[in-house]
């Protein structure tokens, strides 16, 4: 009766230890396989059809082809990071289509193949982060409809197409932190509504056109820290109507003249919005303020210039003034002139 009752144990346990991969330790049931820096060159065989979770992190991988995952039909979770992988072949992912987490980073992928995406409609993690990406192209993301956490941090990111980030339209993490874009651009983020955390942080941005953050409806922080960002535009913050959003923008090399300083005055006095790093915010330009806290002698900033404009103004009121009142008298002195005239008595030779 023993024998009945413990046959089929492990009947179950030889039945999993012999679809694990060599050199691969599997559990529950081989629906967790751990792969991990065990030398793999290739994608190992003989992965269980029913494996949900596998880590492949630490290998020497190199490319992923377009049969590497056929048969694995349930899996969730997959962990590539450090396989210094080079090259993603057109649909070596596209068998996936219950994965929920794919983890990319530390590789040494230059660029997403244009069908990266295909089949990837319930990802909710994507980490490509540590590569040398370069672009982004519209088309490499558009089938991510269900993805919340986007992590493109430390690569060498210069251009992103506009559309790139359309069919993202459940985002709430992007990070774009320490890359080489120079602009933020109005229309990029046109679907993320829901974004809740933009890291920008360390890159060369110097522009951030008006309409850019518009859409953003749920910011609740945006990293802007380490970039070449000079001036601001206050309107380009009014457009974000957000119920409360924290701002980082120090360590960019400012030019602390008065309008800047009425901007950021500005941007401090909107209930929902709040520079955390204000007082860590210095100057770069100019060289008579350099390093000096634009927090710290705001007060006095705009003195100078204040004085100056009253100077001016007040200058060209007292010579407009003064032109109008010589104005008023030639008129006078002209309609007095032609009313004399008018009242003399006509000459001898006229009348005769």
């Amino acid at each position: 009766m023993l024998c009945m009752v413990f046959l089929p144990v492990a009947f179950v346990v030889a039945w999993s230890s012999k679809l694990c991969p060599h050199q691969c330790s599997c559990y529950d049931a081989s629906e967790l396989v751990d792969c991990r820096s065990r030398g793999f060159t290739h994608i190992p065989h003989s992965i269980p059809h029913g494996t949900w979770l596998l880590d492949l992190s630490g290998n020497r991988l190199s490319e992923l082809r377009s049969t590497s995952f056929t048969g694995i039909w349930v899996l969730r979770v997959l962990l590539l990071s450090q396989s210094n992988m080079q090259v993603l072949h057109s649909k070596a992912l596209s068998s996936l289509t219950f994965l929920e987490k794919l983890d990319l980073a530390y590789n040494e992928l230059r660029a997403l193949p244009p069908d990266f995406s295909r089949g990837l409609t319930t990802l909710k993690d994507l980490k490509l982060s540590h590569n040398a990406l370069d672009r982004l192209e519209s088309h490499a993301l558009e089938n991510l409809e269900s993805l919340e956490r986007l992590d493109l941090s430390h690569n060498h990111i210069q251009v992103i197409e506009v559309g790139a980030f359309r069919g993202l339209t459940m985002l709430r993490h992007l990070n774009l932190a320490w890359n080489h874009l120079t602009v933020l651009q109005g229309g990029l983020l046109t679907m993320q509504q829901g974004l809740g955390v933009l890291l920008l942080n360390h890159n060369n941005i110097s522009k951030i056109e008006t309409e850019a953050l518009a859409p953003l409806q749920t910011l609740t922080i945006l990293n802007l820290e380490a970039n070449q960002l000079r001036s601001l535009k206050f309107k380009t913050f009014l457009n974000l109507q957000t119920p409360s959003t924290h701002l980082q923008m120090s360590e960019n090399p400012w030019t602390c003249d008065c309008e800047l300083h009425r901007v950021f005055s500005k941007i401090l006095h909107v209930r929902h919005l709040h520079v955390d790093d204000y007082v860590n915010i210095t100057c770069h330009l100019p060289l008579l303020l350099a390093g000096a806290s634009l927090g710290l002698m705001h007060s006095q900033l705009c003195v100078a210039e204040t004085a100056t404009v009253l100077v001016i103004t007040g200058t060209v009121m007292v010579t407009v003034v003064a032109a109008l009142v010589m104005a008023e008298r030639k008129r006078k002195k002209q309609k007095m002139s032609l009313e004399k005239q008018g009242n003399d008595p006509m000459p001898w030779e006229t009348r005769k």
